[in-house]
């Protein structure tokens, strides 16, 4: 039996794989643990973790391979699941001016990246990764968006200061943001609007419409989602423009293709979803494999990150991120007032 495991296909590059895979899936279930005693995001915690454990992703290792795999593969998986719990009936519940509201917030929000980036000293590389995660979905956007951007030396610190950071804030706003809702005398609607359409990330926005109270948690929750509908779009619109300017990845000798595979999936099942193909329970099933397999990923680009190169990364950064932050939040809060 040994001689014959062996021989089938791709049995050696799952075995080369496998201790990488487990140590990020064993620092994703301790960061899960941690956070349901604690309170503190497991995103966060995930990344943390990973990054105490840098040593395990060096070269020559017998984690490096499956840790690689793992912050690439895995990360891609996660992302596609979401789409399950995307239907065009969810988006047409909120109605035509709330919808066009988030979908400016998302656009402008990526504008204003690119426009302030050069102020900061950062590349538009760097603009539309901060900005699309700040404008979409938290640290899913952030490693969805890496996945199709151009790679350069500082990829990966890069995206580790993104999903770090804006795990944080999100955090933060989830106790500061439902006290503006009061202090701005939303109604129930409008501060489920207003936490779903300014939080980065989706448990933190659930955590803060809830804490309000159910209607308020129901519209932030769906707000969110509409959110992370956009994913697709601009995940597209990104690839299309780096090809037009000549700079896709041919590192491999080929063009990448014009939407990635993770991305046709994400669009595949927000499709079925729609058409109620996907019952409820597979849809929620879907949800939790897709929020363990983003966890695991995070882990993984957590180990391959060096703490050491995440100091480099400048004030600079700090400030862009936070104006992203500033902005998406002055521009809802304008919006839902022009909209009484």
């Amino acid at each position: 039996m040994p001689f014959l495991t062996s021989r089938l296909p791709g049995f050696d590059a799952a075995r080369s794989f496998f201790p990488g895979f487990a140590v990020s899936f064993l620092v994703a279930v301790t960061a899960q643990f941690l956070s349901e005693h604690y309170g503190a995001p497991a995103m966060l915690l995930a990344l943390l973790l990973g990054l105490a454990l840098n040593f395990l992703a060096e070269e020559g290792t017998r984690t490096a391979p499956g840790i690689a795999f793992t912050s690439r593969s895995v990360l891609r998986i996660g992302v596609a699941l979401l789409g399950a719990r995307i239907s065009v009936d969810m988006l047409a519940g909120l109605g035509a001016a709330a919808i066009a509201l988030v979908v400016a917030g998302v656009i402008l929000t990526i504008a204003f990246a690119l426009l302030i980036a050069r102020c900061v000293g950062r590349g538009w590389r760097f603009a539309l990764l901060t900005g699309g995660s700040v404008a979409i979905c938290g640290a899913s956007a952030a490693m969805a968006i890496a996945a199709v951007l151009p790679r350069h030396e500082k990829s990966e610190r890069d995206l580790v200061f993104t999903v770090l950071s804006v795990t944080v804030l999100s955090t933060i706003a989830m106790v500061v943001y439902p006290m503006l809702a009061q202090l701005f005398h939303f109604d129930a609607r409008d501060s489920g609007v207003f936490l779903g359409g300014t939080i980065h990330d989706v448990a933190q926005v659930v955590g803060a419409g809830f804490s309000i109270g159910p209607e308020t948690g129901e519209t932030a929750t769906l707000v969110k989602l509409i959110r992370v509908s956009m994913l697709a779009p601009v995940v597209l619109c990104f690839s299309l423009a780096i090809r037009q300017m000549g700079l896709a990845d041919v590192s491999d000798g080929e063009r990448p293709p014009l939407l990635p595979g993770f991305v046709v999936g994400f669009l595949l099942l927000a499709t079925l979803n729609s058409l109620g193909v996907i019952p409820q329970i597979l849809s929620d099933l879907s949800g939790a494999l897709s929020r363990w397999a983003l966890l695991v990923a995070i882990a993984a680009v957590g180990i391959k990150t060096s703490l050491a190169r995440m100091v480099e990364v400048g004030f600079g950064a700090i400030a862009l991120i936070v104006a992203e932050t500033v902005f998406l939040s002055l521009f809802v809060v304008v919006g839902l007032h022009i909209l009484k």
